[in-house]
């Protein structure tokens, strides 16, 4: 298998995994959006700005990392 072949292989690998992980995400926060009905759940807006400002922070970090390793990929060096 040449250089290509397993960036291919590896780039379909992510987007498969990639796919799944995302749609796992969407149902969950689908499933957190259901906590929002008063008549079931009783919280106040502390209660909620403490549960998104950690959900932010993740998806943040989250971000970052992936920043960080296209900068890497970006970054071209000097070699004999």
């Amino acid at each position: 298998m040449n250089k290509d072949d397993k960036k291919i292989l590896k780039g379909n690998r992510f987007k498969k995994v990639a796919r799944k992980r995302v749609d796992l995400i969407l149902k969950t926060l689908n499933l957190l959006s259901n906590c929002s009905n008063r008549n079931s759940y009783d919280y106040n807006k502390q209660d909620v700005n403490k549960m998104f400002t950690v959900i932010k922070e993740q998806l943040r970090i989250t971000e970052v990392k992936y920043a960080d390793q296209i900068n890497k990929m970006n970054k071209k060096e000097f070699k004999f």
